[in-house]
């Protein structure tokens, strides 16, 4: 009875599948018999981001085990909430560890370090981070990654950029033909990833003329803007 019933499902699912190729291959003939006039358009912009991401490694080994990891954490709050961070939500611990292994093999003390990630929201807090947390003797700071909040809206808007971008091409493609371009009949994003083109790599900093005994200055320091693209295929109709 099982085998049976398997061979109606694997049966049933055959005539959907069946349903569904021939049901697409009437709407594409369909579509071909049609007249029509195909675009590819590309759009791209470069954001400032607007959401930054450092890390910063807390580790007694920066202070020869002088200073304990607690202590430093507590000077570290300290600073960043001086410097306008938000602590209690844009501070996060990553990871705990301590160097057990080279305790064990040399009897020495154990080195302990945390992991802190720190959000900020433009370029000027960031570095004064950098430069403020050097000061105080926590200079293993880095940036981890930027990105931009408001990248679904952008999405949107470069979209809607295109598919104008595709129509005025198709226009002056068919105008020495004397045809006119219709309704768009066919549309496709071939963004693979629609995301930031930095994916996986970090936008780059730099703080320039800087150094210990001098006072931080926010014209200082620059971040890479993000460069966002999405390309669409359009087709049109053609209309005499």
């Amino acid at each position: 009875m099982q085998h049976i019933e398997a061979m109606k499902i694997e049966h049933l699912s055959f005539v959907i599948l069946f349903f569904i190729s021939v049901t697409s291959y009437s709407q594409e003939k369909n579509f071909i018999d049609q007249p029509y006039v195909e675009t590819n358009a590309k759009v791209d912009t470069l954001v400032t981001p607007d959401e930054i991401y450092l890390n910063i490694i807390i580790t007694e080994k920066d202070t020869k085990g002088r200073t304990s990891v607690e202590e430093l954490e507590s000077k570290m709050e300290a600073k960043l909430k001086e410097i306008g961070v938000d602590t209690r939500n844009d501070l996060t611990l990553n990871d705990l560890s301590s160097n057990f292994k080279k305790y064990f093999l040399k009897q020495q003390d154990i080195l302990k370090s945390k992991l802190y990630s720190v959000k900020t929201y433009d370029a000027v807090t960031a570095g004064r981070i950098i430069v403020e947390l050097e000061n105080i003797g926590i200079s293993n700071v880095s940036l981890d990654r930027t990105e931009f909040s408001k990248i679904e809206q952008l999405r949107f808007t470069l979209r809607s950029k295109a598919v104008l971008k595709a129509k005025k091409q198709a226009t002056y493609m068919v105008e020495p033909l004397n045809q006119k371009v219709g309704a768009a009949i066919y549309i496709s994003d071939l963004t693979e990833n629609f995301t930031y083109q930095l994916q996986g790599r970090v936008a780059g900093v730099s703080i320039r003329g800087y150094s210990s005994n001098k006072k931080f200055e926010s014209a200082d320091i620059e971040f890479e803007k993000i460069p966002v693209e999405t390309t669409l295929n359009v087709r049109f109709k053609l209309e005499e």
